[in-house]
């Protein structure tokens, strides 16, 4: 695996497939679906869904005046960016999401952060929804591993902190202290302060975890 999804170029290429997988699970939903709550905080899976499109669109220019313009308020910030990439319906929300599928555009970062922002969001959206879709292995390992060496959109590295992480189906493995693993979907998910994701995790570091999780 060393090098399976480590470049720009291939990290791209698997946010690309993420996002047409996403968009292809969410086609035929009714209203009622599409207004679920998300595991995103106070998002329903249509403002999730809207703010992935607004992370597909807006440059490192544009992203640099809207927080500027937001006074540095991030919260403010994606608000006004979702607002601004959702639709009269979700059907339109969608039809925008589609339409950014093989972007680059990206704020500042590395891509892996900008996979991280795929991968996370769509499970955010699959798992109330009930919808299965595990991205490929090598996908995932490149994001936990990101999320593991530094907190960038997320603290991920801040709640793995003290514990050792071992991926039940890949060769993802971090840390010293109390073991947790899983699948590595589920460790990164965690890692990235998804509570509903500790109940797919095992070991004697999964109270800490769980325990991070429910403050972020």
């Amino acid at each position: 695996m060393p090098g399976a999804t480590t470049t720009r170029e291939t990290l791209w290429a698997a946010a690309h497939t993420e996002r047409a997988a996403l968009a292809d699970d969410l086609a035929g939903l009714d209203a009622a679906r599409w207004a679920l709550p998300s595991l995103c905080g106070r998002w329903s899976v249509e403002e999730v869904v809207a703010h992935l499109t607004a992370a597909a669109s807006t440059g490192p220019l544009r992203w640099i005046a809207s927080v500027v313009g937001a006074r540095f308020d991030f919260d403010l910030h994606n608000q006004r960016r979702l607002a601004e990439h959702r639709g009269a319906t979700p059907a339109e929300t969608l039809a925008r999401f589609r339409r950014v599928t093989t972007s680059t555009t990206a704020p500042p970062g590395p891509t892996a952060a900008w996979l991280g922002e795929v991968v996370v969001h769509a499970q955010d959206v699959r798992r109330p929804l009930g919808l299965p879709h595990t991205p490929p292995v090598e996908t995932v390992t490149a994001v936990a591993r990101f999320f593991a060496g530094r907190d960038f959109t997320v603290t991920s590295r801040s709640t793995i902190r003290g514990l050792r992480l071992e991926a039940t189906d890949g060769p993802f493995a971090t840390g010293e202290g109390p073991l947790v693993s899983g699948t590595t979907l589920a460790l990164t998910m965690a890692a990235a302060g998804r509570q509903a994701y500790c109940d797919d995790l095992t070991g004697p570091g999964l109270p800490v975890l769980r325990g991070r999780c429910s403050g972020t």
